[in-house]
């Protein structure tokens, strides 16, 4: 049985990814910033220690083995020039922290941990695969500077990270969604005038959550080899590169 630890799992496309990835037979451990079932460990990232201890939280739970880390977790709120300067940099540091920083710190006890088991005598290898934001190349509104930043940062440690551990059998996947049908993709739709950014999306709808679970479960499962270090757009058209 795979071992497979989801962040950001309590709803939207975390939550999908998690009720496929057990559907194909995985074992999942879920993570949630308050626990809503024995399934998912609680741990607020915008706490710098909160990520070490979801990952040893997770081993325990998997019996020591993780096979597979999804970094869905993130954060999606406005931070508009115009506030204080301390309110400016608060956002941005809990935006950096819980999108880029926790997955960092995260992917980096999974390519130890593959490491370690590879020395050990195991299997060498495991699969990481990331939830971007198509904001990582076209960027965000002028709120969403730090939304872009963090992903666009993902994107970069995706990349390095696939260059630089393909040999020992380490993968990493990256997706980069458009707007998805979640609570957090709502009320940005809300708030900038919903059908005129609907208009831009050539599809003429936003995303299911399914459906970028669907990506997220082959590249954890089922891609071989060869796409480690893939960029997967899933974004209507509404960013072709």
């Amino acid at each position: 049985m795979i071992n497979i630890l989801v962040t950001g799992s309590s709803r939207g496309i975390g939550q999908a990814i998690a009720d496929q990835l057990r559907e194909r037979g995985a074992r999942v451990v879920g993570h949630a910033t308050t626990r809503i079932d024995e399934e998912t460990i609680p741990a607020d990232f915008s706490d710098p220690p909160a990520a070490q201890v979801l990952w040893q939280d997770a081993l325990e739970m998997l019996n020591g083995r993780i096979d597979v880390l999804v970094n869905n977790a993130g954060l999606f709120a406005a931070n508009p020039i115009d506030g204080s300067d301390i309110e400016w940099l608060d956002n941005w540091e809990d935006t950096l922290r819980i999108n880029l920083t926790s997955a960092a710190q995260l992917s980096r006890f999974a390519v130890r941990h593959w490491q370690d088991r590879a020395r050990g005598g195991s299997a060498p290898g495991g699969r990481l695969v990331h939830i971007a934001s198509r904001a990582s190349y076209r960027g965000d509104s002028p709120a969403h500077w730090h939304y872009a930043a963090a992903k666009a940062g993902m994107i970069g440690m995706h990349k390095s990270i696939a260059r630089g551990y393909a040999a020992e059998g380490i993968l990493s996947f990256a997706i980069t969604p458009g707007f998805t049908d979640t609570g957090m993709a709502e009320d940005y739709l809300a708030s900038r005038g919903g059908p005129g950014l609907l208009a831009d999306i050539p599809l003429g709808r936003v995303a299911e959550p399914e459906e970028i679970a669907d990506i997220a479960v082959f590249c954890a499962l089922d891609a071989p080899a060869s796409m480690t270090g893939a960029v997967i757009d899933a974004n209507g058209a509404s960013f072709v590169r």
